[in-house]
């Protein structure tokens, strides 16, 4: 974490992992396709409706070796990563992506954008807060755009990130999931009338696996 507390984490060849498993995606553009995930605790932006706030305290989380995740996802015969949070840019994470691409193992990371991005990344959903919005630098690097829908405001924080984003950039829009049944007909609405979004859901909630 950026804070005077990173000695512990070895300039990011440690990390706080609330958990590790082998999976496939369950939103956005690779849903559907297997991935190794890798929960990284530690977050200080507070959504409120965070349906994984067991990650905000990164002291609650073991330290994990990334030597060791690297042999976990080859025992799995994994060939792709996904680093989501909590907000996984808290840390330097430029020692795991090469260990990673010395592997041959893609690299995909989920991230609010609100911090420097550090590492190598082959795709970045970038989920946008408005309480910490993304740094400028962030925008023209991600692959996806991913905006949780909760209130109606939120549709107007969706046009104005969606702005400035790069012309090959996904645009997506969520259900927050404990109002997507009433959600997700108001979204579908919405994107009959705004073409360039797509909605994504939590499929791996709906096939209940992790």
């Amino acid at each position: 974490m950026k804070t005077k507390e990173n000695d512990i984490f070895d300039d990011g060849h440690k990390l706080p992992l609330i958990d590790q498993f082998y999976t496939v995606q369950g939103e956005a553009f690779h849903t559907g396709r297997a991935a190794y995930f890798i929960r990284i605790g530690g977050c200080d932006i507070g959504c409120r409706w965070c349906d994984t706030k067991i990650s905000w305290n990164f002291n609650t989380h073991k330290l994990v070796d990334i030597e060791e995740v690297v042999s976990n996802i080859k025992k799995e015969n994994a060939d792709t990563i996904v680093v989501t949070g909590g907000e996984p840019t808290l840390y330097n994470l430029e020692p795991l992506c090469n260990l990673l691409k010395q592997n041959s193992i893609k690299t995909h990371i989920e991230t609010s954008g609100a911090y420097k991005l550090t590492g190598n990344w082959d795709w970045i959903c970038l989920s946008p807060k408005k309480q910490s919005p993304p740094k400028e630098e962030i925008y023209k690097l991600a692959n996806e755009l991913k905006v949780i829908i909760f209130d109606e405001d939120d549709y107007r924080w969706a046009e104005e990130v969606a702005e400035k984003v790069n012309k090959d950039c996904k645009l997506y829009l969520q259900p927050e999931w404990s109002k997507h049944n009433l959600l997700t007909p108001e979204i579908v609405e919405y994107v009959k009338k705004n073409k360039k979004w797509q909605i994504s859901i939590q499929a791996h909630k709906f096939m209940k696996i992790p």
